[in-house]
């Protein structure tokens, strides 16, 4: 396979034999590679497809941020949850784990202690879900020094519903694509300068968009009742929320329904972190 992109060392964006784009690990894989480079096949530990149309080089950036031994765990845990479930576990609901895994560990290493209030609701529209989340949290803990509180089983049973969202509906991708567009633009225009779509932020903020289109399209939109939790985020970022009220704008006349605030909340999340890129 051909290198077309080198992230670090452990990480690469090559050419399959069948010409697609895919993103290759392993220790020592990228070590004085360059684009053109033919990829050592005894290095590559685990090869990762960016599917649903996912841009690869977003996807490998991605990739490239999370910790190599929580990739690993996160893809160990979910065997437990690939014998379960009907959705077929994609590379990206792996790697949308192993980032989930890497800041909750990141959060437990620092004390920091984050509320679920999501559980009842999981538990009433996924209970299958939650039920395998549980197993895969169990493992997870087994493999790590200091355990995840059982709350976490709530965000990894929503990752395995997320799993199960993509669609074979391209008019349906293409106006995600459509609205994702206008949305930076939006963004940018507010702050009057770009936004790079190439960022680990900027790659999280499409994949939240992604999950929120599925959740619109359900009638499941985030409804946490999280009033004190959004009073606190909307004083701590009141330019993004002011730029998350704009989004909310688009996406209430590109889909045709209001957003909750909680939709709102996250927005202004997302926002507020890609602007910290833009000033890094």
């Amino acid at each position: 396979m051909e290198v077309l992109r080198v992230f670090n060392n452990n990480v690469v964006l090559a050419r399959s034999q069948a010409g697609g784009e895919v993103i290759l690990t392993g220790r020592g894989l990228g070590f004085q590679m360059k684009p053109g480079n033919t990829v050592d096949p005894d290095k590559v530990v685990r090869v990762f497809v960016p599917e649903d149309g996912r841009d690869a080089d977003n996807f490998g950036a991605l990739i490239a941020a999370i910790p190599p031994e929580h990739l690993v765990l996160a893809d160990k845990a979910l065997e437990v949850a690939r014998a379960e479930l009907s959705a077929p576990l994609s590379s990206v609901a792996v790697v949308g784990l192993a980032d989930h895994l890497s800041f909750a560990i990141k959060r437990i290493r620092q004390h920091i202690k984050i509320e679920y209030p999501l559980r009842a609701e999981v538990a009433h529209l996924y209970p299958d879900e939650l039920r395998v989340a549980q197993r895969v949290l169990d493992f997870v803990n087994d493999h790590i020094e200091e355990s995840l509180p059982n709350e976490e089983a709530v965000p990894i049973a929503l990752h395995l519903v997320n799993a199960g969202f993509a669609s074979g509906d391209l008019s349906y991708t293409y106006q995600m694509t459509g609205v994702f567009t206008q949305l930076f633009e939006v963004l940018e225009q507010a702050y009057s300068r770009p936004f790079d779509r190439d960022t680990v932020n900027a790659a999280r903020f499409i994949t939240h968009l992604r999950y929120f289109f599925v959740r619109a399209h359900t009638g499941r939109q985030l409804s946490e009742g999280a009033t004190r939790l959004g009073t606190a985020i909307r004083s701590a970022y009141p330019e993004a929320f002011a730029s998350a009220v704009k989004l909310q704008a688009v996406l209430e006349l590109r889909l045709g329904e209001p957003l909750t605030d909680d939709e709102v909340m996250y927005l202004t999340l997302h926002v507020a972190r890609m602007v910290d890129d833009t000033r890094a």
